[in-house]
């Protein structure tokens, strides 16, 4: 069975297809998946890029007020991927470790991104995680 490291990858590869070729998910999800994988793998890659589509307007609207002097849009594009990807991950995957969550994000941008980007995403995500864990304990 492939390992969710390979799935977060080809749900990273799915998301920029969407946001860049302006795919539809149906056909991105198509075509990076392999007619051999296992249907728990598929269906991992699947929720993880359709609960990134659906949840990136808050995950922008949460990591926002942490980019001090960067605007969301002007990030490059991979790394506003992860950053949604892993802000989904910390906000609404309660079965992936907040450890993991991020440590994966900052692994795929380290390999697919700029030179500085695993720094970046792994402060952007580490103060998410935070800002949750915060509300968290304020929650009686």
């Amino acid at each position: 069975m492939p390992s969710r490291r390979i799935g977060r990858e080809q749900a990273l590869q799915a998301l920029y297809s969407i946001s860049i070729g302006s795919r539809d998910p149906s056909d991105a999800l198509a075509e990076i998946g392999a007619a051999d994988e296992n249907a728990e793998h598929r269906i991992f890659v699947r929720e993880l890029v359709l609960g990134t589509l659906d949840f990136r307007d808050r995950a922008d609207a949460i990591v926002r007020p942490l980019l001090e002097g960067w605007a969301i849009d002007r990030l490059p594009e991979i790394d506003r991927l992860l950053l949604q990807m892993g802000t989904y991950e910390l906000e609404c995957r309660s079965d992936v470790p907040t450890a993991v969550a991020i440590n994966e994000a900052v692994e795929l941008a380290k390999r697919f991104s700029t030179e500085d980007s695993g720094r970046f995403v792994n402060g952007v995500l580490n103060a998410v995680a935070r800002g949750r864990e915060s509300v968290d304990a304020e929650t009686p």
